[in-house]
């Protein structure tokens, strides 16, 4: 893809765009009036954003939201049309940002909304790596009864489902009570601290631009009103790049791929679709028009040469490569 997505400019360089964003297509004739209500920060870490919207009249094919890098590079994120929040990660602490968020029908914008927001500090204060503070491991659970919350809330058994060489797949139980949120906590291969914001309703998460061959300890922490009321941790190391070499380097290997099961159950993968692409990412979709799959791997090589990995769930038919 080009650097700056042509069809998508960043708004930040033609502020007289954004006015008449909401009423300009009409001469398009969509079928309805499709609008956008108020961008709102739910969640904010030292490398990353949690954002939610609303779509109070009609409804969109797609959403992108743009945005500037901390070295100023524009940046594009796809978005489902049915989404109505987004995790943005790979930010820099103690950096302004402003998101600008469109409404898409087709490849045409209807509709957009801003907001801006600075990240927190290298290291919430609030949220502290357990593994510099071992004193507060035993005691976490039961400690906060004494700020009274109104019911018992339960952080059972963080596990590790699935592994690559740069993603971890996590799962947890809530046997009792509820949270307003999580947060995932860990280092990066460099030692630096990284947290991740985590919806209250979600069990597991996916924790990506991990390096390969490499130990993480995960501390996933219960939250209410701001206050940690549980925690659970695991560690894992993700695997190495050579237990899943690319299909590029191994073209013999490709044509035979679908008809190799046929000793089973005859699954079959059909079509890779580009489905939209911008200067940061490549959202893909496939189908399974034959049986069904446990899991997808997809593989590729980053700008530095390096493979990787990203897991999929099998019933998924489409993914965003960030």
């Amino acid at each position: 893809a080009a650097e700056e997505p042509e069809e998508l400019p960043l708004p930040s360089e033609e502020p007289q765009h954004e006015k008449p964003q909401t009423e300009a297509p009409t001469s398009e004739a969509p079928p309805a009036r499709a609008v956008l209500g108020e961008l709102r920060v739910f969640s904010v870490s030292p490398s990353s954003v949690q954002l939610h919207w609303s779509v109070p009249e009609g409804s969109f094919d797609s959403f992108t939201l743009q945005f500037r890098d901390a070295q100023g590079q524009p940046q594009a994120l796809p978005i489902d049309g049915g989404s109505r929040s987004v995790t943005v990660p790979g930010l820099s602490p103690s950096q302004r940002y402003r998101f600008h968020l469109y409404g898409l029908r087709g490849r045409k914008k209807i509709d957009h909304v801003s907001t801006e927001v600075m990240t927190a500090a290298e290291e919430p204060e609030e949220l502290p790596l357990p593994s510099e503070e071992p004193q507060h491991e035993k005691p976490q659970t039961e400690a906060p009864t004494s700020e009274a919350p109104p019911a018992r809330a339960v952080l059972e058994e963080l596990r590790v489902s699935s592994v690559s060489p740069s993603t971890v797949q996590l799962h947890w139980s809530v046997p009792e009570g509820s949270f307003d949120s999580f947060t995932l906590q860990f280092r990066d291969a460099q030692g630096q601290p990284q947290a991740l914001p985590i919806d209250g309703g979600s069990r597991s998460v996916t924790v990506p631009g991990l390096s390969p061959s490499q130990r993480y300890r995960f501390h996933l922490y219960g939250l209410r009103g701001g206050k940690r009321i549980g925690r659970v941790s695991t560690d894992t190391v993700t695997e190495e790049p050579e237990e899943l070499p690319l299909p590029s380097e191994e073209p013999q290997h490709e044509k035979p791929q679908t008809e190799a099961p046929t000793s089973e159950a005859t699954p079959a993968l059909e079509e890779l679709r580009v489905s939209s692409v911008t200067p940061s990412s490549v959202q893909l979709h496939w189908s399974v028009p034959e049986g069904s799959f446990d899991s997808f791997t997809l593989q590729f090589r980053d700008a530095q040469g390096q493979p990787q990995a990203l897991p999929i769930d099998g019933g998924s038919r489409s993914v965003t490569v960030p």
